[in-house]
């Protein structure tokens, strides 16, 4: 298992070695001269002014949708809190297309903000709702009977605890932020991942790209450090004798219906805009739009990209997740940092690495689907990771123990015991990866062989050629795709909350 794990960490560092190896061929000085350039300067003001807008508003939206659902008497606040998720179920490149087909002048920053918030909100309300509900209320009750009015209890008591939960939701909605193309391409809002892919694209320039992709791999390691210094080494857990008990809602009043006007809006604006948006154009040209002769092409490849993709990076997953359950130190805790770490890579960085080292080492495998394969696994690892490790987890050592004493060796053990006893985790991690690939545009389309179809490629071609009513089934089918994954999310995220 240390062996396999070392291989697949060795695997998964190849991104960054790209990076540093390129850099290091093209010369430090030609290097500074690509990166020191003014065009590379406003592309890092579009992304700190986007990071910036972006991240304040949803925050403190997160943090009130998460009050509303788990801490007030609102009505249908289970309802609503799906509907705080169901965002999830929509690509971001698909949210910038429902915007874009009602607002055609709908361009720039306070666009790029919008669509972003509306797009990325679930991955900050979900950790902060979970945190919400399991505060301990004793801390809240000890400031009021101190005199403290409900604002300044919320302020001072329940915010400080959310730190760990806001934090963390931030850095995936800013990892998200750097490494999203669709979205930001289709609204004309310059990054560096848009910027790095026409680049590519139009002149394939590759060190011109591999430079504002090393910029943005450094802009990555930036917001992780950052991310750090405001997490803090605070204590958050309980201490002392008994169980916290749940804390009690607070009664809204005259304001508890009033109350339900921003999660609706929030609903009306993520999932109510595309719904209209694309039953718009899905009546506009009829049937006709059903009747696409790759429309069922791109289906059963995408489906086919996705099982291989779910498969090949659970698989490849599997003996750092056992290795991190059953045999957890300094070594395991390194090489899982390994397979974490490229979930923080944008997509692009991992198809541009790729591209390069099959170009020059491997040629027979440039746009191959073993290629593409490989890009996801790299890419939804640390998703694949997560699963499996929460799986085995909840699988005793003592009856691996027992198969070992009745003569099975390891590996059969762990394929008649470990795995079957760990089916939920292995079927979650090869949803969560699956619904990811289902949906990737930017590493499909540098590195999928010539005439691949998937849905999210055809939906650009189409959107890229302004066929917006062509485009509206391949919208369809990706949400459709992701909504059960969705759902699923949603419900072990309410488990959790009732444990």
């Amino acid at each position: 298992m240390l062996l396999l794990a070392s291989g697949v960490a060795l695997c998964a560092l190849l991104p960054l070695g790209f990076i540093v190896w390129i850099a290091i061929e093209t010369g430090w000085q030609t290097a500074l001269a690509l990166i020191w350039r003014p065009r590379v300067g406003e592309l890092l003001v579009n992304t700190l002014l986007l990071e910036f807008c972006t991240l304040p508003p949803a925050i403190g939206l997160a943090v009130a949708l998460a009050w509303l659902t788990e801490r007030s008497d609102m009505p249908g606040a289970k309802f609503l809190s799906w509907l705080a998720v169901a965002p999830l179920a929509v690509p971001a490149f698909v949210q910038s297309y429902a915007w874009i087909s009602l607002f055609p002048r709908f361009h720039g920053l306070p666009a790029a903000t919008l669509v972003s918030v509306l797009a990325y909100l679930p991955f900050l309300y979900l950790p902060v709702a979970a945190q919400m509900r399991r505060l301990d209320p004793e801390l809240e009750h000890a400031a009021a009977s101190l005199g403290q009015s409900p604002a300044r209890v919320f302020l001072r008591v329940v915010l400080p605890q959310l730190r760990l939960a806001v934090c963390g939701g931030s850095l995936l909605v800013g990892l998200h932020l750097l490494a999203e193309y669709g979205l930001y391409a289709m609204i004309r809002f310059d990054t560096f991942t848009t910027a790095i892919i026409d680049q590519f694209q139009s002149s394939y320039n590759g060190p011109a790209a591999n430079m504002l992709a090393g910029v943005l791999v450094l802009s990555c390691i930036g917001l992780i450090g950052l991310e750090w210094l405001l997490r803090g080494g605070a204590r958050y857990a309980r201490i002392g004798s008994g169980a916290p008990r749940p804390a009690p809602r607070r009664q809204l009043g005259t304001w508890r219906w009033p109350a339900m006007a921003l999660p609706i809006t929030l609903a009306v604006l993520s999932l109510g805009v595309p719904a209209l948006t694309l039953s718009g154009w899905l009546l506009a040209d009829g049937d006709s739009v059903w009747q696409q002769g790759a429309l069922a092409a791109s289906l059963a490849t995408t489906l086919g990209y996705a099982a291989a993709g779910a498969f090949a990076a659970v698989a490849v997953a599997l003996p750092m997740a056992w290795l991190s359950v059953r045999a957890p130190g300094r070594a395991t805790r390194f090489l899982e940092s390994c397979h974490s770490y490229p979930g923080a890579l944008p997509g692009v960085v991992v198809a541009l690495a790729l591209v390069t080292v099959t170009v020059r080492i491997a040629l027979p495998l440039y746009q191959t689907v073993a290629t593409v394969i490989l890009a996801y696994v790299l890419m939804f690892l640390p998703r694949a990771l997560v699963g499996l490790r929460a799986g085995i987890a909840q699988v005793p050592v003592e009856l691996e123990r027992a198969a070992a004493s009745l003569g099975r060796n390891p590996a059969r053990t762990l394929l008649a015991v470990t795995l079957p006893l760990a089916a939920p985790g292995v079927a979650a991690a090869m949803a969560l990866v699956a619904m990811g690939v289902a949906t990737e545009l930017t590493a499909t389309l540098l590195l999928a062989p010539n005439g691949t179809q998937t849905l999210a490629t055809e939906f650009w071609a189409l959107t890229s050629e302004l066929d917006y009513a062509k485009a509206a089934p391949y919208a369809v089918l990706m949400i459709l795709l992701s909504l059960p994954m969705t759902a699923l999310l949603h419900a072990q995220a309410r488990r959790s909350l009732n444990a």
